[in-house]
């Protein structure tokens, strides 16, 4: 006897027992494994800061000139500790016996845990009210609670009647750590909560928001999971920044498209009578509209890799690997779940099993919210989208308002600051400029000339150079040489040489973050560049920040509008409908960010702008934004292709609109729940993106694109073969 070529077919009743193990058994594999990446991911909350920096040298390009003093002062210095000022101010004059106790505290900072050894003399104005002490703060203390401490403590030692500030890069830093402190609790507590009374008000349904908010935060930990690894093995940089932005992106992300395919599974439900067939129905139809949004995201995230500043390009790969998990939980996890609770999921409001009210309805809904928009837009296509681009237009009118050229360093954490009140107070005692010095480092052989430059300029009080052999670790410069320090007759010190380089630093007249010690700091790199100089420190930092960020914006955004554009020639299959998307979404940016520019200088009275945040602004909103525009199109082409292109815009509209607004609400939500967190960036950021998305939602998606659209008809998709086949 023959073998037969194939295998017996089961029987009908075994076929479907091995169906239902496999229905069975997939979901719970799938949830396990995403159970054990969240269990391994949810501890590392907490732990974040082990393995981030908030230091904004760290983030310079390594050839910016700031940069390269940096690497050069631990050379000299012999460490790598970080400075603080101490700053003791009184109404009235100080005493003997008031400066004899201070002095007394600041020789005691030391036994402050974290404090370094190398305290500095306690140093009395010149107007008898105020004292500066400087005081560093070793690199691996933990620099909050040191500072904080450290502020206790010399305020329990100074006398009655005298004021205590703790200010310099310490200071501000620590400001920004206590103000990054609400990132792990505060900010997703207010985003989950805000995200689940939107789902609960929206689908009056208890299970499923707890449903897509446990894929969310499942996304998130496993994302989190290998962010922090990727930074402990430093092969990404991680800041509060980004730390912040990462949150909130998958829990956005991740929830949109979760009930992008949730109201697809809903649709099914009512034609299907089978969970099983229904998910995988709603996972067929949700993929690829899910995939070209996360598609499109990731790369416009990626796109920062181009830029110079590593804070801006190491978000790029952090929040790509954000939006890969928030589309991988959104595809296995939740229909995993969806397949698990069928049609409880939507309890108390279970969708009916109704084939024959579908197959009447054709399609598409003749009552309710969307349906009457539809119908407005079929109406009045031409009038609404002319009317909405000129609303539109008129909103984007005070984009110049903007003032995105940097803010000082002082005004990067909004409320009180104990480092801010201490530079008001050093600067009415001493210069502006005390305890954050120009720092220049130059050849031994050029060392005069280049003091004698910055000892002309105005915007310099003092200049002095490093020198080991010195008791204070450094020597007053004059225009006759470097000075004797010590009783008449004393010789004056050598300069610590490193490679044949010295380093002066000059003690700024003005606040080193202010405008003022910026020109100063640009017009000593142009008269020392002939000496071959390189000059560092903190205004220098931010100088060189803003510089690389102004650049990166320009480089950017451009690069940005041509990945997407092509990504949605691939996906629509048309060059002129994602030539009208990509024209509508940055109508919208720029309409967001000219009403964010009346908000923020009218309203709020911000200092001004960080110059990445139009930037990030443009990324998010517009790489976001998108989404909404490829949830629309990609539904509207799906009906087109049966009904034709105005039937189908009318179609899609009205199925779309309720879980696009939805997302959109969503998204707001959780990008407005960034402003509890009291950085100006921050802040700054979830107003931008919490507005643009809004209008996105309302104003773009469900009335600008469907009436263009509808009104261009079947052109919409030239050059396509539904353009040359399909039906207006």
């Amino acid at each position: 006897m023959s073998r037969p070529d194939h295998a017996p077919t089961p029987p009908p009743r075994e076929r479907s027992r091995r169906h239902s193990w496999v229905r069975v058994l997939l979901p719970v594999a799938l949830i396990l494994v995403w159970l054990v990446g969240a269990g391994l991911g949810g501890p590392l909350f907490g732990k974040v800061d082990e393995v981030s920096s908030n230091d904004q040298t760290s983030y310079l390009p390594e050839s910016a000139d700031a940069t390269q003093v940096q690497k050069l002062l631990g050379e000299f210095n012999d460490s790598d500790s970080i400075p603080s000022i101490a700053v003791f101010t009184s109404d009235g004059d100080l005493s003997d016996s008031d400066l004899e106790a201070i002095s007394d505290a600041v020789a005691d900072a030391p036994s402050v845990e974290g404090v370094s050894e190398d305290v500095s003399p306690a140093l009395a104005s010149d107007d008898g009210r105020g004292v500066q002490a400087f005081i560093p703060i070793e690199d691996d203390a933990e620099l909050a609670d040191t500072i904080a401490a450290l502020g206790d403590q010399l305020r329990d030692a100074s006398p009655d009647g005298v004021t205590v500030h703790i200010t310099g890069p310490a200071g501000f830093s620590a400001d920004l750590v206590a103000g990054f402190a609400g990132i792990d609790g505060l900010l997703l507590g207010v985003a989950l909560l805000a995200v689940l009374v939107i789902l609960v008000l929206v689908y009056r349904s208890f299970l499923l928001p707890l449903v897509v908010l446990s894929t969310s935060l499942f996304a998130l930990c496993v994302a989190l999971l290998v962010v922090w690894w990727l930074a402990k093995l430093e092969v990404l940089l991680l800041s509060g920044q980004t730390q912040g932005i990462l949150f909130i992106l998958v829990i956005g992300a991740a929830t949109d498209y979760s009930l992008l395919l949730v109201a697809r599974f809903r649709e099914e439900l009512r034609t299907a009578q089978d969970k099983g067939v229904a998910v995988l129905a709603a996972w067929k139809g949700s993929f690829e509209p899910i995939a070209a949004s996360g598609g499109t995201v990731i790369a416009g995230l990626l796109c920062l890799l181009l830029s110079d500043l590593k804070s801006n390009s190491t978000l790029g790969p952090v929040a790509a690997i954000g939006i890969v998990f928030a589309m991988l939980a959104a595809l296995t996890l939740l229909p995993a779940l969806l397949l698990l609770f069928g049609r409880a999921v939507f309890w108390p409001r279970r969708p009916r099993f109704e084939p024959d009210v579908v197959a009447a309805e054709h399609g598409t809904r003749t009552t309710g919210l969307w349906a009457g928009v539809a119908g407005l837009v079929k109406r009045r296509p031409r009038l609404i989208w002319i009317l909405t681009t000129l609303a539109l237009l008129a909103g984007a009118a005070g984009v110049g308002q903007l003032d995105a050229s940097g803010v000082p360093q002082s005004d990067l954490v909004l409320g009180s600051s104990d480092a801010r009140d201490g530079q008001i107070a050093l600067g009415e005692h001493f210069p502006g400029g005390s305890g954050s010095p120009v720092y220049v480092v130059v050849a031994e052989k050029e060392l005069q000339d280049a003091a004698d430059v910055l000892l002309a300029d105005d915007g310099i009080d003092g200049v002095s150079v490093t020198a080991s052999e010195s008791p204070s670790g450094s020597a007053p410069v004059t225009d006759d040489g470097i000075s004797a320090i010590g009783a008449p007759g004393s010789s004056a010190p050598e300069p610590t040489v490193v490679d044949g380089e010295v380093l002066l630093q000059g003690t700024l007249t003005d606040a080193a973050d202010s405008d003022a010690a910026a020109a100063t700091v640009r017009d000593l790199r142009t008269e020392l560049d002939d000496l071959g100089a390189v000059v560092g420190g903190v205004t220098a930092t931010a100088i060189d920040t803003n510089d690389a960020s102004i650049h990166d914006r320009t480089l950017i955004i451009p690069v940005i509008l041509v990945v997407i554009m092509f990504i949605l020639m691939l996906l629509l299959r048309s060059i002129l409908a994602p030539v009208l998307l990509i024209l509508t979404t940055v109508l919208s940016f720029g309409t967001a960010m000219g009403v964010s520019a009346l908000v923020f200088n009218g309203i709020l009275a911000f200092p001004g702008a960080d110059p990445a945040v139009p930037l990030f602004g443009f990324v998010f909103l517009v790489a976001l934004g998108i989404d909404y525009n490829i949830f629309l199109m990609t539904r509207v082409r799906e009906e087109s292709i049966e009904h034709g292109t105005r039937e189908g815009v009318l179609r899609g509209l009205s199925i779309t609109g309720g879980v696009i607004t939805s997302a959109g609400l969503v998204l707001a939500a959780t990008f407005a729940a960034l402003s509890v967190i009291p950085i100006l960036f921050l802040v700054q950021l979830a107003f931008i993106v919490a507005f643009g998305v809004l209008l996105d939602t309302f104003v773009v998606r469900s009335l600008l694109v469907p009436a263009l659209a509808y009104d261009i008809g079947k052109a919409i998709w030239w050059p396509s073969k539904l353009w040359r086949r399909g039906e207006d």
